[in-house]
């Protein structure tokens, strides 16, 4: 019976996202069971492509075979794996069943069995259970039986993505959920859906791109998909900050500079288009470049030439640009910071990225993912939220977008622990610990705050000069802890030019941030 209704769903046409979840559906009602979820297998992670009866974040998750006992002793065998209630390997599910009364329960029964297409590894099948005894040895039994339907299944799904992905090349419009293998770009809302879609027919082309978003929506992310995409994906990215540039070295980076073209130039040296030769060079806050340099970037994307500084001999490069902005380049141009044909240029495509807000339940798959991250940073057993943390992640605004809940999770996590959470405990995170409903929120496109700098103790300056330096470094640690460590955006709240402000804070002995680099969505 149960392979009969499987054998339907595998001969229908059935979008992917909608065969699988109806699969992982069914095989839940056939064995009573608390959760069943499918994962795929991603170099040494395993990814949930389906799930019924976990909690929404599951699918954002990423579960790391070599951190996970139960995940990787399924994925070794071929056979049908059981866990019964008493034993000691930790269950990656614990406090993942989506109860939604009462506090949250350890899974007792587990079982899974590792899947096989083209005699490859695929993933793994896992169902769990709260109740013991649930998978006994008839229950056992029947999933090897099934075991075949379900390869066939994702047989099935593989081939009609190849089969899109052909028409993709042969320019037909794709259908359904074509677009939706996002690597590492998480989310499955419509918003994100188009995006997606758009990135791979824009990626084939040799056309400029300007991605445009605020603050910590992921541009960078979404820049490597585009060059991943491409026709240029086995040549390098280069990546260049161009809020970092100072103006006085802007010209060397980008174009190169010959020996003797200036005091320390021992020698002669490539800059950043010579090295993106034959591939993509990503301009990351292309808005911040000097109108200088803006000049001969123009005439680089004209001709395809470049010219180290202090050389008369040209070189041809062939470089796809990738730009990118959180500021209104059309108004920087009505203000004469930004040259107008230099925008035409850059913006030949533009795409605009959604904030996290106009992204839906997007938020809680991306707290998953970083719910799984900290768990695994801080040795934890479980980590997951609660009902009231997940309708307060829903609400709240994200001015910071993705960087922002990034940190609301991992100071929430950091939070728990410090007061003495036992890591062999389930953790769940409530609302108040994640600090939301405190929060003034920023305008739209600006980055959240980050708490101020503890004051530093006042020394009366001996001279003027002192006191002015005292004074502007003050202004600019308050202006760099307003904008989360942005230093354009400091710049523009001070009324300076961004290389301007380097220099000056260098001076005065104020340090670049050096925090790691936050996740994406």
């Amino acid at each position: 019976m149960m392979e009969n209704l499987l054998l339907t769903d595998l001969v229908a046409d059935l979008p992917q996202a909608v065969r699988l979840q109806r699969l992982v559906g069914s095989l839940r009602a056939h064995f009573r069971c608390g959760a069943v979820a499918l994962l795929q297998l991603e170099e040494d992670q395993l990814r949930p492509v389906a799930i019924d009866g976990l909690v929404r974040d599951a699918l954002g998750r990423r579960f790391a075979v070599g951190l996970h006992p139960r995940l990787a002793a399924i994925l070794a065998r071929r056979d049908v794996t059981c866990f019964h209630h008493d034993s000691v390997l930790p269950d990656p599910y614990d406090g993942l069943i989506d109860e939604r009364v009462g506090e949250p329960l350890p899974v007792h029964d587990c079982m899974g069995t590792s899947l096989h297409v083209e005699g490859q590894p695929w993933g793994v099948l896992t169902l769990d259970a709260l109740t013991v005894g649930t998978f006994g040895e008839e229950a056992q039994a029947d999933l090897r039986q099934l075991t075949v339907v379900v390869e066939a299944a994702i047989r099935t799904t593989r081939l009609e993505a190849e089969i899109r992905a052909l028409r993709l090349t042969r320019g037909e419009a794709p259908q359904g959920d074509a677009a939706r293998d996002d690597g590492e770009i998480i989310g499955q809302s419509e918003a994100i859906g188009r995006l997606l879609h758009e990135l791979t027919v824009v990626a084939d082309s040799e056309l400029p791109v300007l991605l445009l978003g605020e603050t910590g929506v992921g541009k960078e992310l979404f820049a490597h998909r585009l060059h991943r995409l491409s026709r240029r994906r086995a040549q390098p990215l280069i990546h260049v900050n161009c809020a970092a540039l100072p103006e006085s070295l802007a010209e060397s980076e980008l174009f190169g500079h010959a020996k003797g073209a200036f005091s320390g130039a021992v020698g002669e040296r490539p800059g950043r288009f010579e090295a993106a030769d034959g591939g993509t060079l990503f301009l990351d806050e292309v808005g911040e470049l000097p109108l200088s340099i803006q000049a001969k970037l123009l005439r680089t994307l004209q001709n395809g030439e470049i010219q180290r500084l202090g050389s008369d001999r040209p070189r041809r490069v062939d470089v796809r640009i990738i730009a990118a902005t959180n500021r209104s380049l059309r108004d920087h141009v009505r203000d004469g910071s930004f040259r107008a044909d230099l925008y035409h240029r850059l913006s030949v495509y533009p795409i605009p990225i959604p904030p996290l807000r106009e992204r839906g339940n997007d938020v809680l798959l991306l707290a998953g993912r970083m719910l799984e991250l900290n768990r695994a940073r801080l040795g934890l057993r479980s980590l997951r939220l609660s009902v009231a943390a997940e309708a307060a992640l829903r609400r709240y605004p994200w001015p910071g977008n993705v960087r922002e809940l990034e940190h609301v999770i991992s100071r929430a996590a950091l939070k728990t622990v410090s007061r003495g959470a036992n890591r062999n405990d389930i953790i769940t995170l409530e609302a108040e610990l994640l600090d939301l409903d405190g929060l003034e929120p920023a305008p739209a496109g600006v980055a959240a705050p980050l708490p101020p700098a503890e004051p530093r103790a006042f020394v009366p300056a001996a001279t003027l000069r002192e006191a002015v330096d005292q004074c502007q470094r003050h202004c600019i640690e308050q202006a760099l802890a307003t904008q989360g460590g942005n230093w354009a955006q400091a710049a523009r709240q001070l009324g300076m030019d961004a290389s301007n402000l380097h220099k000056l804070a260098r001076r005065l002995g104020v340090k670049p941030d050096d925090r790691p680099q936050r996740i994406a969505g």
